[in-house]
This record gives structure tokens, sequence and C-alpha cells, in this order.
């Protein structure tokens, strides 16, 4: 949350199985059009919150498993799990809260009296919740049963039912609903509320996150019929909720659109940016642009063309130069010859291309610092590059940028298993150093902010050389 200047424009808070992630489509693509809408137009002024059941390990499980994008907010565990940042770190405040009048133990105790409640997995069961699957038949028997004897132990607890399979037993203040509370109250608090929330879920643990007051609520296409069926009871003349006719994260997309809170159509949507205008062109949108038309060339979804490859040579500066992973310094342009050879390499081929954690700072008056996580998925295997881009927009058309340096090094753990041809750039050539303040000079940029984008390469680690040894770009295989 510290990372925005101000209040936010939109908070989207959403369930992630059957709602951010359908499992029925292993080739994600409506994630993967939520991903590059978010990253190009909300990123730098919007908060991303998945409010899931998961524990935090599931949680895990899922993020290695489907290409998810790194939320400002986790909540896990339905609600008594709050975790901030890509690093996580928990609500200790809101731990203590649900502590009251709660004893795992006791939980414990009296749901082993029930033969029909199968727990569930260990890696499910968390300090605050205590998991089961019992038959939709018995269930609403058991939770009144099971209700009555821990309210005479002394306990203020919640029971859940939802997917018409899963039970969990939580503290009486907790749930994804009243962990969006906590959070808008904070919100409130620092100053700090976001302009508009929109709530989105598919099962009946999501009822709470459309019955907070002030939010706008999107119920997918593939809502699950208790969530359906709670809705007709309770919120059928509410105008702020809307069941979507699209599944998953594109029902969220058509959720954006219906209550008008930004932009709804995603890049990945766009066939043909150079006769599609938008209208928000930011240093973000350009890094979603290039890296989807970088896909799409791999994939032959669009056609060989030299027209296309003049194009994108005018993306870059004369003086751009690549630093790729694996330490090997190429002018752009090489890059791009290269790149061209690879038309079609994985036609008829999963081969997928996202960014993730976005981010740009004006470093100069009209340049800019532009940070990213750069991932491929090819099958079953991911990789992803911490890619740090310099740019500088046009004199002559300021909503336009030129890419003047890239710079990219493998994220720990997510680079490829030949070391020698896929070590983590750890080197700079001093030659770019000059390169880039030859060109910086020659557009009458100040050398100080040349200097600022070096110092920020360096701090993930970087070393100055004068020398590196050339690698073969077909030894490398990915020019960007």
């Amino acid at each position: 949350m510290d990372r925005l200047n101000g209040t936010p424009r939109l908070m989207i808070v959403s369930d992630l199985d059957s709602t951010m992630v359908d499992h029925d489509d292993p080739q994600n693509l409506s994630l993967l059009r939520f991903n590059a809408l978010w990253e190009a137009y909300y990123r730098p002024d919007s908060l991303l919150v998945f409010s899931t059941g998961r524990s935090p390990d599931s949680y895990q499980l899922l993020r290695a498993e489907k290409p998810l994008l790194t939320p400002d907010i986790t909540v896990m565990s339905v609600g008594t799990e709050i975790a901030y940042g890509e690093s996580m770190v928990p609500d200790v405040g809101w731990e203590q809260l649900l502590n009251q009048r709660w004893d795992r133990g006791v939980v414990v105790e009296e749901t082993s009296k029930f033969p029909d409640l199968l727990p569930q997995s260990e890696i499910d069961q968390r300090p605050h919740k205590v998991s089961f699957y019992v038959e939709k038949v018995k269930a609403l028997k058991i939770i009144d049963v099971l209700s009555e004897r821990l309210e005479k132990r002394g306990l203020d607890v919640k029971i859940i039912y939802s997917s018409g399979i899963a039970l969990d037993v939580l503290p009486k203040g907790a749930g994804k609903g009243q962990a969006l509370a906590y959070l808008l109250k904070k919100f409130a608090f620092d100053g700090t509320l976001p302009a508009n929330t929109l709530v989105c879920g598919d099962s009946g643990n999501d009822a709470e996150l459309l019955s907070i007051p002030q939010v706008y609520g999107v119920m997918v296409s593939n809502a699950q019929e208790e969530l359906l069926e709670w809705y007709s009871e309770n919120m059928r003349n509410n105008s702020n909720i809307i069941h979507a006719t699209e599944r998953c994260a594109a029902g969220i997309i058509q959720g954006i659109g219906s209550f008008c809170l930004g932009p709804n159509v995603s890049p990945r949507d766009i066939g043909d940016f150079q006769k599609c205008k938008v209208d928000i062109i930011s240093p973000g949108y350009e890094v979603v642009k290039f890296y989807l038309f970088y896909e799409r060339w791999r994939c032959a979804d669009i056609p060989k063309s030299t027209h296309h490859m003049q194009n994108l040579k005018s993306v870059f500066h004369s003086y751009c130069t690549l630093v790729h992973p694996s330490g090997t310094e190429q002018h752009i342009y090489q890059c791009v010859d290269e790149m061209e050879k690879l038309h079609g390499d994985w036609q008829g081929r999963q081969f997928q291309v996202w960014v993730d954690r976005v981010s740009s700072a004006q470093i100069g008056s009209d340049l800019w610092l532009v940070k990213c996580a750069k991932w491929e998925s090819h099958g079953e295997e991911k990789y992803c590059c911490l890619t740090t881009i310099l740019m500088s927009s046009k004199a002559e058309l300021p909503n336009d940028f030129i890419w003047l340096h890239v710079h990219q090094t493998w994220l720990d753990g997510c680079g490829v298993k030949q070391p020698d041809t896929w070590s983590a750039s750890k080197y700079i050539n001093l030659n770019t150093f000059n390169s880039i303040f030859a060109a910086t000079a020659a557009d009458s940029l100040n050398e100080n902010v040349a200097a600022t984008f070096f110092i920020s390469v360096l701090s993930s680690g970087a070393v100055l050389q004068n020398k590196l040894e050339p690698i073969s770009l077909w030894q490398i295989d990915i020019p960007f």
C-alpha cells in the first residue's frame, strides 16, 4: 500500500478459485487478459487484493501453477489472515482481534464428535480456521448443533459452508467481509480510502464481500447456486451488484465496464495496435504492448513481415542496448534481427508472456525509469526476468516513448537450469554507460538523470566491468 502516493483510484477485491482463476481454462486466457489490463492501466494508482479461502501454503501452490499477478494485499484462509505486499507482511493487529473468544483446541474437540465431518488436509488448517468436508444434506443440521455446543463452551464463532462441500469454523469477527471492512476502516483512518471498490466472487464464502456497503460487486457467470440464492434473497434490488455473463476473470473485466470504473478493454483484446488508438498511454502500457507483440510474433499470431520489424525498431533509440540475464550485451537492433528469425517457433504450442509489478518513475522532464517482472511460460515451465527499462518521451509526440536501455536479471529461483548459458547477469559493460550518456546528452538530458538509472540498476547487485565475453543469442534463444 505504501507504493501509492495518494488515494487509490480503484481497489479490486477478488476471490481466486473459479473467480480470478478459471480451472477449466488450461491456457488461462481470461486471466492473462485481466493481467494485461491491470498492468497497462491500473497498477500505478490502484490496489489489487486477493481474498481466498486458501491457506498461505495452498495459495503459493496456486501461484506456482497459474499466471497470477502480485497483489498489494492478500486475504487468506477465509478472511482470517491478512498480508501486505510481495513479501506478505502479516497484519498482527488483525490476528489479535480474532483471538477474542476463540479457542482452537475447543473447536477441534467439539468437531471431533461429528463423524460426518471429514477434516481437510493439514495444509488448510490454520490458527483461526478449522476446515472440513461434509455432504450438503447433512451440513445444515451439523451447523446448528455445532454452533450451539461451541456457544455453550464460551466461544463466539462463525460457521461458513461453501461450494456444496466445504465447512469452515472461524472466529465470529473473521470472514472475507469482515477482513474487507477492517481494511476499509484502516484506509479511511489514513485518509486513503479508495475512490471505488469492486468485489468479485463465485461461492457462498464470497457473500460477505458483496454485503459490504458502498462497494460494487460482480458475481461471475459461473457463480455457484448457493451464492445466487443468497443474492436472490438479500441483494436482488441492489443495483451495485451484477451477475456477469462472462466467466471468471472475464466477468471481472465486465464488471469494471458495467460500473464505468475505468478502462475495460484489455491490450490482449486489441488485434492491431497500429490501427487502434487508446486514451491512456503510459510507460506501463508500452511495456505490456511490447511483450504482447513479442508473444504473438513467436506464436505466429501475427504475419511475418519486414513492416512489423521496422515498426519495432522505431520504438528503440539508435543507441539502445539490451543486457540479457546471461550477461550478454547486444545492440537492440541485433536483438530485433534475431527475433525476426524466431517467428512462429512456438506456433501450435503453448507459449505465453506477461508482465507483473510494472512500476514507472519520471526521473527527468521526459525520462522514465520502468521496472517489471517479465514472465514466460512454456508448457509446464515458467521463467521470470526482473527487467529495468530507461525510456524517453518523444518531443514531437509526448505520448509516445523511445526505449533507451534494457537490463534483465533472473528472478531468484525462476531462471533456467543451465547455469553456464543462463546464469544471472551481474555485470554491466562500462561502454553501456558511455552509450547511454552520449544518447541522453544528444537529447539534451541531464547527465545526473542517466546516472540515476545506473544507480538503480547497480542497486540490484550488478557490477560495472570493462569487458564482457560474448555469448551467441542462438545459445540464449530468448532475445528479449
